[in-house]
């Protein structure tokens, strides 16, 4: 039987491969935002494992200037809080094989295979959750990355339920997965690619899921506050959650989790982690480009200020617009004046 998580806690050491991840909250890999210092966030907030952004593996073999030194940065930071994970897409073993071993020498911890990204773009070429209707490859796929690895990394795969409504192609591919790519766990998304992120997560099939898998099932997806959180393990015994959407400018989500921290962020707070963003986004990316970079960040804040709707939209208008970054920190400077003045 798979590894279940005690009921009443989330908060315990458990163990994926070799690893030994200090509690069972993780964050998620989000497209295009995952990077180290999102990682780094989570992780000061209490996450206890982190993993980056899906990867091309074909990037990864051609040596894409980018892709390789900053899509796969890993800072020390980072690895106060627990293991760094770092994940890939591809559909061909021989080019999974080459990123594997590529992402073991600059020092990820785990590998994780998606084989869920409802993205067209993606499964255009043969990736993502393409894979869910063509398991032969989805296998050939994920033991590549474990041979990649020589045994080094513990590597996981990140399915959907399937690719279509009512479809299970994902709940017999994981199967095929463990026993036959020796993959370490499988993070389970219970809804079908093509409803993206609508419609309701299938906690009964994902229960199904960790009694007859041998490894641990982390449950993602439509999760987006504490409680529900733990009423989703409740019901599924999964091993693990890991957290994309609903963390999304929430770190505090990891602290009521982990820490037991029961409010919201205050508004100075919810300034102040975005003060930090920004530094981070700087030391990522040099100004120029984190001035552009942020303007996706900004409304996942904003909207946690508790503003009055004009004044609102006023702000996430003006970040939008904002040319500098000195121009976007006194906005949000002017903000945090009103909102004490407010309080």
């Amino acid at each position: 039987m798979g590894a279940m998580a005690p009921l009443s806690s989330l908060t315990e050491a458990w163990t994926l491969g070799s690893l030994r991840v200090p509690n069972r909250v993780m964050l998620a890999p989000l497209a295009g935002i995952g990077n180290w210092f999102v990682r780094l966030q989570a992780k000061r907030y209490g996450a206890g494992m982190a993993v980056s952004e899906m990867v091309s593996s074909h990037a990864i073999r051609y040596g894409n200037a980018k892709t390789c030194t900053e899509m796969l940065r890993i800072d020390p930071r980072e690895r106060i809080g627990g293991p760094v994970g770092i994940q890939l897409f591809g559909e061909d073993p021989a080019t999974m094989r080459l990123a594997a071993a590529h992402v073991t020498r600059v020092g990820a911890d785990a590998i994780d295979i998606n084989m869920g990204c409802p993205v067209a773009k993606v499964q255009k070429t043969g990736a993502g959750a393409a894979l869910l209707d063509d398991p032969e490859r989805a296998v050939a796929v994920a033991a590549a990355a474990v041979e990649g690895t020589e045994g080094a990394l513990p590597v996981t795969v990140k399915l959907r339920s399937g690719l279509r409504t009512g479809e299970q192609s994902g709940f017999e591919l994981a199967h095929r997965l463990v026993q036959e790519a020796g993959v370490a766990a499988i993070a389970f998304h219970p809804r079908a690619a093509a409803v993206q992120h609508r419609g309701v997560p299938d906690y009964e099939l994902t229960a199904r899921l960790v009694r007859s898998l041998s490894v641990p099932v982390i449950l993602t997806g439509g999760l987006s506050d504490a409680g529900q959180v733990r009423d989703a393990v409740r019901l599924t015994g999964a091993a693990a959650v890991m957290l994309a959407r609903g963390a999304l400018g929430n770190p505090w989500i990891f602290s009521q989790l982990v820490h037991g921290r029961e409010a919201g962020p205050t508004r100075d707070e919810v300034l102040a982690e975005l003060d930090w963003t920004i530094d981070r986004a700087v030391e990522h990316l040099g100004e120029p480009r984190a001035t552009r970079y942020l303007r996706k960040f900004y409304p996942w804040y904003v909207a946690r200020l508790a503003l009055e709707s004009v004044a609102s939209k006023r702000l996430q208008e003006s970040l939008q617009t904002a040319q500098t970054l000195d121009h976007a920190r006194e906005l949000l400077g002017l903000n945090r004046r009103s909102a004490a003045a407010m309080a």
